[in-house]
């Protein structure tokens, strides 16, 4: 039995997080706490567990073995590189942090602490994703020469009843979230496109604001690998009745992933129609992951230079827009 405090409900996805740690009969939601004393307090209420405003109480207690993290991005650094001093498991939100820079130094915290670390990257255990590997891995497509991926809701659209849009105010909150679409929903076609293509080189981006709150809210990255593909990643919280669009283009072939539907043309396949091919099962969520991992020694296969990866595109796309130029990644 894992016992895990929940470290603030600020992110939309806390609640699903608890709720699956909540099914997990290998994980006991033993505290709650939270950098809003008063979301906190009922967050755990809800939840019947204790509440702590302590953080340094709840990482030093010893009947909590990990964390379930879901602040704000801005406080991941220090509340991760905390934790893992107390010797606690960690599980997190993305995106680790806002800079590569901050990224090695929370791992570098965390391997001298030799404690269990995964990072919430769902779509790399979905079924599409996972088909799309193979393909490009058994060249079905030829060459892979381009990837376009869209993640995209209207969050920020006026409704009866939100006049702002459902998604929370403090998603607007540059200094708290470090950016705004890109930065929270374009991070699924980043990593999808990092593991598809390899390591990126290069990003151009523009990160633009309709709703004119303070943060992109609608936004495209270029990002060209080292591999030779290029991948056009889109996200938006302005789109009403967007799919989530995964296209991969080759020399033989083309794989189109929109919503739940998957087809395919390819010279193995045939080029006419397209072919609409069984899907592998889906793989263990991240959360499962972590829980074989500190348990079973069951080694995940999302992958710290999945985490770095993803933060190192962000962080060029954020100076590509400032700077209104092309970023090339060390």
């Amino acid at each position: 039995m894992i016992r895990v405090a929940l470290l603030s409900k600020w992110h939309v996805h806390a609640v699903d997080y608890a709720r699956e740690a909540y099914e997990n009969p290998d994980i006991c939601i033993s505290k709650v706490w939270d950098e809003d004393v008063e979301r906190g307090k009922m967050w755990a209420e809800e939840l019947e567990v204790p509440f702590n405003g302590d953080l340094d109480r709840v990482l030093s207690d010893p009947e909590i073995d990990g964390v379930i993290v879901t602040s704000p991005t801005k406080m991941h650094k220090e509340i991760i590189m905390a934790a893992a001093d107390y010797g606690k498991h960690i599980y997190t939100e993305k995106v680790l942090s806002f800079s590569r820079k901050d990224d090695e130094e929370i791992f570098s915290c965390i391997e001298n602490a030799g404690v269990h670390f995964m990072i919430s990257l769902p779509r790399l255990t979905s079924d599409y994703y996972l088909y799309a590997q193979k393909i490009i891995d058994d060249e079905v497509l030829g060459t892979v020469n381009m990837i376009r991926c869209r993640v995209a809701h209207n969050g920020a659209v006026s409704n009866e009843s939100h006049p702002n849009g459902w998604l929370p105010d403090r998603f607007f909150d540059r200094d708290q979230c470090g950016g705004g679409t890109l930065i929270d929903l374009g991070a699924h076609p980043i990593y999808l496109a990092n593991r598809l293509a390899g390591r990126p080189k290069a990003v151009s981006a523009r990160l633009h604001a309709l709703m004119d709150r303070g943060v992109d809210d609608h936004s495209v990255a270029t990002v060209e690998y080292e591999s030779g593909i290029l991948a056009v990643l889109e996200s938006s919280f302005v789109s009403s009745g967007s799919p989530f669009q995964l296209e991969i283009y080759g020399t033989e072939g083309t794989l189109m992933v929109e919503g739940k539907e998957v087809r395919i043309k390819s010279r193995t396949h045939g080029m006419d129609e397209w072919i609409y091919p069984d899907l592998p099962e889906a793989i263990h969520s991240p959360l499962q992951q972590w829980v074989d991992d500190i348990l079973h020694q069951e080694k995940p296969t999302i992958k710290k230079e999945d985490a770095l990866q993803l933060t190192a595109v962000n962080e060029a796309a954020a100076l590509s827009h400032k700077n209104q130029k092309r970023i090339t990644l060390e």
